[in-house]
C-alpha cells in the first residue's frame, strides 16, 4: 500500500469512527478532512471577485448582493453534482466525459481550463505587484525600478518582471509542498486556510466598523439577497431613486449608461464566481486525496464551508464598503460649481467622457481627444457647463466610475489609521492574488497530466505548474501589451461558452446510466438533482448568452467576428462528437 493510500485508509476510518459517534463527531471530522473546497475559495477569491464586487457596490449598492450569492449557489450545485459523479464511480472526469457524453466537451473542457489558467494567472501577478507597490512596500518596489533605470534599462518592466519572478519562486515552493501526502499536505492546507482567512477579516473589519458606528441599515442590506431581475433592464439603488429627479432626456441618456454597465458587470460577476478551471479543478483535488464515495458527504461540506461562506461573507462585505465609500456619491468638489475645483476632484477623471457625451452629444468622441486643441479658456467653459449639471446627475455620473480596488482602504481607515489600514488592505489583495496563483498553477498541473493521460504527479504535473506559472510571471510583457485585449476577450469569451456546456455536461453524466450504474441517483433524490442542476445551467447559459451577444454586436477591432467563429467551430465539432460516440459500456461504481 502506498503512503497516499495509507492517508485515504485513515481518513476513511476517521469518518467511519465519527458517523459512528454522531452528527457532532461526523462535523468535527469533516472540519478536519477539508480541503478541496478551500481549494476553490483560494481561486474564486481573486482580483477578479475583488473588482467585481468593488463595482456592484460603487453602482448598485446593496440591491446588487444576490447577483454574487446566487452565482455561488449555482457553482456549489454544479461541482457538488461532478463531486458526487466521480466520488461514486471514481472514474476521472476527463476520461469519462469523452467516453460515456462527448469527447469534444472533454477536449473543449481541457483546452478552455489550460486557457484560463495561462492567462488569468497574468492580472493575479499584476495585482501582487500593485498591492507592493501602492500599500507594502512602495519604498522597496521604487527603490527596484530606480536602481533598473539607473542601468540604462526599463525601470519599471525590469522591476516588475524581478518581482513577479520571486512571486513565482515562492508559489512554485507552495505548490510542491501539495505533491506529497503527509506533513507537506497540512502545511499547504494550513497556509492556504491563513491566507483566505486573512482575507475575510480584512473585509469582515470594515463591516463591523460601520455596524459599530450606525452607519448601515441592516433590513436593506438583507433584502438585497432577493434577486431581482428588473436589474438587468433598469437602474437599482440609490442610482435609481436620482432618476426621478433628472429631466425626460437626461434619465434617458443615465439609464443607458448605467444599465449598460450593470449589465456587464452582472454577468461580469457571475463568471468570476465559478470558473471553467474551477469545475476541472474540484474532482481532480479529490481523487488526488483518495476520496471516493464514502466521502461524498465530506465533499458537500466542504464546498459549503471552504468555499460558499468565505466568498459570500468577502464579496458582501466588499459592496457595503463600496456603497458606503462611493454609491451616488462624490466630494464635494465634484458635486460644487467651481468649475476648475471640479476639474481637478479625484471623480472626474473617471467621469469626463460620460459628461462630455452629456453636455457635448454632437462631439462623438472621447474627452482627451477632444480638448486636445483647445486654448484654457476653451476648457474652462466646457467645465463650467459640465460643473453645472444637476447634482443628481453628477451623483450618477460618480457611480460610473470604475475605480481601482485600492480606492477600498480608506474604508478600513477609521477603525485602525489610515497607515495600518494601507498594510491590512495590501495583506488581504496580496493574499487574494498570491492564493490565486498557487491555485492556477495547481489545476494547470492537473490538465497537464490528464492531456498525457499520465498520472497527478511527475514531469508532466510540473511542467503543467511552471507553464501556468511562468506565463503569470511574464505578465509586464503580455498582459500589459497590445495582445491583452485579444488574450482577455478570447479567453473570457472561451470560458464563459464553455460553462454552460460545462454545466450541461455534468447535467448528462449525472444522469448517465452507463457511466452512473447502480449510484445513479433516483426518485426524488434524482428529481431534487435535475432541478437543481436545471436551474444552475439555464442560469449560466442566460449569464453566457448575454455576454457572447453583446461581444458579437458591440466588440470592436473584429471581436465579435472572432468571438461568433470559435463558437460556430466548437458547436460543430460538438454535434460531430455525438454523431461519432460509440456507446461505452456500463461502468462499475467504485467500492469503499
Amino acid at each position: 500500500m502506498s503512503d497516499q493510500q495509507g492517508k485515504s485508509e485513515q481518513a476513511r476510518q476517521l469518518l467511519a469512527d465519527a458517523q459512528a459517534k454522531g452528527t457532532g463527531a461526523t462535523l468535527r471530522a469533516f472540519v478536519k478532512l477539508s480541503g478541496p473546497g478551500w481549494l476553490q475559495s483560494a481561486i474564486t477569491l481573486g482580483g477578479g471577485s475583488l473588482a467585481g464586487a468593488l463595482f456592484l457596490g460603487i453602482l448598485g449598492g446593496t440591491s446588487l448582493l444576490w447577483v454574487q450569492f446566487l452565482a455561488i449557489v449555482m457553482g456549489v450545485v454544479m461541482l457538488s453534482a461532478i463531486s458526487y459523479v466521480t466520488l461514486s464511480t471514481g472514474q476521472r472526469p476527463f476520461n469519462a466525459i469523452n467516453q460515456h457524453v462527448n469527447p469534444a466537451l472533454g477536449w473543449g473542457w481541457l483546452v478552455a481550463t489550460a486557457m484560463a489558467n495561462m492567462i488569468w494567472c497574468m492580472p493575479q501577478f499584476s495585482l501582487c505587484f500593485e498591492a507592493l507597490e501602492t500599500n507594502l512596500a512602495p519604498g522597496m518596489v521604487s527603490g527596484v525600478t530606480e536602481s533598473f533605470a539607473s542601468e540604462g534599462n526599463d525601470g519599471s518592466t525590469s522591476a516588475k518582471l524581478l518581482i513577479s519572478l520571486v512571486i513565482l519562486i515562492a508559489t512554485s515552493i507552495i505548490v510542491t509542498l501539495n505533491r506529497k501526502q503527509g506533513v507537506s499536505a497540512k502545511v499547504f492546507d494550513v497556509i492556504l486556510k491563513a491566507l483566505v482567512g486573512m482575507i475575510v477579516l480584512c473585509f469582515f473589519g470594515v463591516v463591523v466598523y460601520l455596524t459599530i458606528d450606525g452607519q448601515l441599515q441592516w433590513g436593506s442590506i438583507l433584502s438585497g439577497f432577493i434577486p431581482d431581475l428588473s436589474a438587468f433592464s433598469g437602474p437599482t439603488g440609490k442610482v435609481a431613486e436620482l432618476m426621478p429627479q433628472m429631466s425626460a432626456d437626461a434619465q434617458e441618456f443615465w439609464t443607458s449608461k448605467v444599465v449598460t454597465s450593470q449589465r456587464a458587470i452582472m454577468i461580469g460577476a457571475i463568471a468570476t464566481a465559478v470558473g471553467i478551471n474551477m469545475t476541472f479543478l474540484m474532482p481532480y483535488a479529490m481523487l488526488h486525496r483518495g476520496w471516493d464515495k464514502t466521502f461524498r458527504g465530506l465533499a458537500r461540506f466542504d464546498l459549503g464551508t471552504g468555499m460558499a461562506i468565505p466568498y459570500v461573507l468577502v464579496t458582501t462585505c466588499v459592496v457595503i464598503a463600496a456603497q458606503q465609500a462611493f454609491h451616488a456619491t462624490a466630494e464635494p468638489e465634484f458635486l460644487g460649481t467651481d468649475a476648475k475645483a471640479f476639474a481637478e476632484s479625484a471623480t472626474f477623471g473617471g467621469a469626463k467622457d460620460n459628461l462630455l457625451a452629456r453636455v457635448q452629444p454632437e462631439a462623438n468622441a472621447k474627452y482627451a481627444d477632444y480638448v486636445k486643441d483647445m486654448s484654457e479658456d476653451e476648457k474652462l467653459a466646457l467645465w463650467k457647463k459640465m460643473a453645472a449639471l444637476p447634482e443628481a446627475e453628477k451623483r450618477v455620473a460618480s457611480s460610473l466610475v470604475k475605480r481601482k480596488s485600492f480606492a477600498l482602504s480608506k474604508a478600513l481607515a477609521p477603525l485602525i489609521g489610515d497607515k495600518t489600514a494601507q498594510y491590512v488592505f495590501g495583506l488581504g489583495v496580496f493574499g487574494m492574488g498570491f492564493s490565486t496563483i498557487i491555485i492556477l498553477m495547481l489545476i494547470n498541473g492537473f490538465v497537464f497530466c490528464e492531456a498525457m493521460g499520465k498520472p497527478d504527479k511527475g514531469g508532466p504535473f510540473v511542467m503543467g505548474c511552471l507553464i501556468a506559472g511562468i506565463a503569470g510571471a511574464a505578465w509586464p510583457l503580455i498582459w500589459d501589451g497590445p495582445a491583452k485585449m485579444w488574450l482577455a476577450i478570447l479567453t473570457s469569451s472561451f470560458g464563459m461558452m464553455l460553462l454552460p456546456i460545462a454545466y450541461i455536461t455534468f447535467f448528462l453524466m449525472m444522469n448517465s446510466h452507463s457511466l452512473m450504474g447502480k449510484e445513479k441517483p433516483t426518485g426524488t433524490k434524482m428529481l431534487v438533482w435535475n432541478v437543481l442542476m436545471a436551474i444552475s445551467t439555464v442560469g449560466a447559459t442566460g449569464a453566457a448568452g448575454v455576454a457572447l451577444f453583446d461581444k458579437i454586436t458591440k466588440g470592436k477591432n473584429a471581436t465579435g467576428t472572432v468571438v461568433l467563429c470559435v463558437l460556430i467551430v466548437y458547436l460543430i465539432l460538438v454535434a460531430a462528437g455525438f454523431m461519432m460516440r460509440k456507446k461505452a459500456p456500463p461502468v462499475a461504481s467504485s467500492e469503499a
